[in-house]
């Protein structure tokens, strides 16, 4: 179940480019480490480290660039890919961690190699 602020959240991207995979009405996840990092950036904006709508424009802009730069030995298209760049990029311009922090904590660590 969704506090306010989660379901502000995902639901303030409904209709835009940077609405996240749904299947049903529900948020659709295919695998565990997506569900993790959704979480994560949900709950350091509901802690304050940074703005929602910040996020949500670097996800765009992570979208974007996937799409400006397509070319047919491009891996497929995989929404969260472009959002754990853009939670990575939010927090690093939030200053939420310093550079040496966010190498330690490596969110990329998240998605297995294989999935």
């Amino acid at each position: 179940m969704f506090t306010r602020f989660e379901e502000y959240a995902a639901s303030s991207m409904l209709g835009h480019p940077d609405s996240p995979p749904r299947m049903q009405g529900k948020l659709l996840f295919d695998k565990p480490w997506e569900r993790q990092v959704f979480g994560i950036a949900l709950s350091l904006s509901k802690a304050g480290h940074f703005e929602w709508e910040d996020f949500r424009q670097n996800l765009i802009e992570s979208i974007a660039e996937w799409e400006d730069g397509y070319c047919a030995g491009q891996p497929p298209w995989d929404y969260y890919e472009r959002f754990l760049l853009a939670l990575e990029k939010t927090v690093a311009q939030a200053g939420v961690l310093s550079a040496t922090d966010m190498a330690s904590l490596n969110l990329r660590a998240l998605r297995p190699s294989s999935n």
